[in-house]
């Protein structure tokens, strides 16, 4: 029965490379891997992609940061990894980690390194998570990468809850707004309407403007703005499923007025801090780079980081080559440089990634801040004009009979 296998290995240039083979058995994979000229570092079976049901099943960065930290304090007190591994399996609140901690412990117990059996489980371990633990296991300083992982996914959850932050806050607003405009228009502007009918004579223009848009959304022009809005949904949702579609949305993203350049910090200050991180647990920078590409979030920060990395392999410095790409400022560039020329690079992206995160902070506040009054003004200014032109009627009325 063919299997899919995940693969990394390396080519006869020294270049990582990574991808997906669909074979028999794990020796075939390696073997077609042979006939390329690339030598298999890893090769495991892809996991299924299961539905889960119910609460609480999927693993969250908080029960991984948890495990991290217990995990490293047992490891610094002397216990061995084996005996560690079966303590936290069984007391770690969410089951479904649970039971995968279980599953690494057998495989290290069978002789698989710790790094290797994490490895297994890609969608809870990433590989930037796995790759530092190797790196930690090689260099018999496990507790040391394991407490540097916890820090760095603490500040990845911050980072992540202040862009989301930024985001929920102006959608919820405008939702609220739309709906509490939707059933004025809906519900309450047609009573008015049935009454000035009964009337008779010519109404003012800006209650005709309200009613008309009022009867074309109640009837069938409301389902046809809902049906454009689901399609154009959609349509987004698969272009992004597609390479070229994910590198053209997010070079729209980054291009926006207001986001684009919240979206750019968050991207400088998620690069930086990634690159230190691994640099700084012992991670070849070639290694480094390729990791943080594939965990940039972004499609055009992706391309430009593997660029750097290829003028890496060419033989030019961290920084010229991030200079060129052209999406980072120069201020990061030019401190690339100095940690560079110093021996101090990780320590110097670690600045970087300080300075950006209270950058990304600074712009989340400024930006809702700034959201607030204009979708008051919007919400108070669509529903003062809609209440004004349905009492138009009532005054005109009202003058006639006196």
């Amino acid at each position: 029965m063919a299997t899919v296998f995940q693969w990394s290995g390396k080519t006869t240039k020294g270049i990582i490379e990574s991808g997906e083979i669909t074979a028999g058995t794990k020796e075939e994979v390696i073997a077609q891997l042979r006939k390329r000229n690339i030598t298999a570092t890893t090769v495991v079976e892809k996991p299924a992609k299961t539905r889960k049901f119910g609460f609480g099943g999927g693993v969250k960065d908080k029960d991984i940061v948890v495990f991290t930290r217990q995990f490293a304090t047992m490891i610094d007190a002397g216990l061995p990894l084996v005996q560690a591994l079966d303590i936290l399996s069984t007391q770690v609140e969410n089951k479904s980690f649970g039971r995968t901690l279980a599953q690494v412990k057998i495989d290290v117990e069978s002789g698989s390194t710790y790094a290797d059996a994490l490895k297994k489980h890609p969608r809870i371990f990433s590989e930037l998570y796995c790759n530092m633990v190797a790196a930690g296991e090689a260099g018999g300083i496990l507790d040391t990468i394991l407490n540097r992982l916890a820090a760095y996914i603490e500040k990845s959850m911050k980072l992540k809850k202040k862009v989301k932050g930024a985001m929920v806050y102006p959608l919820v607003v405008s939702s609220i707004a739309v709906l509490v405009i939707a059933v004025i228009m809906i519900f309450v502007v047609p009573t008015f309407s049935k009454m000035f009918a009964s009337l008779g004579g010519t109404l003012p223009l800006p209650t005709r403007i309200v009613i008309g848009t009022s009867n074309f959304i109640a009837g069938i022009g409301g389902l046809m703005v809902a049906g454009v809005i689901a399609a154009v949904i959609v349509f987004i949702v698969q272009f992004r499923r597609t390479e070229k579609g994910k590198k053209v949305t997010d070079t729209i993203l980054l291009k926006l007025p207001i986001f684009g350049m919240l979206l750019n910090k968050v991207a400088v200050a998620k690069f930086t801090r990634t690159l230190g991180t691994l640099v700084s647990s012992g991670v070849p920078i070639l290694d480094g780079l390729e990791i943080t590409a594939k965990t940039s979030g972004n499609k055009v920060i992706e391309y430009s980081i593997m660029d750097v990395r290829k003028g890496v392999v060419a033989g030019k410095t961290l920084a010229e080559p991030i200079m060129k790409a052209k999406v980072f400022p120069p201020m990061v560039t030019h401190m690339i440089a100095v940690g560079e020329s110093t021996g101090a690079l990780d320590a110097m992206l670690s600045k970087i990634a300080d300075f950006y995160d209270d950058e990304v902070d600074a712009s989340v506040s400024n930006l809702t801040a700034m959201m607030e009054p204009m979708l008051m003004v919007f919400l108070g200014t669509t529903v003062g004009f809609i209440v004004i032109s349905m009492y138009l009627p009532i005054f005109k009325l009202i003058t006639l009979i006196k």
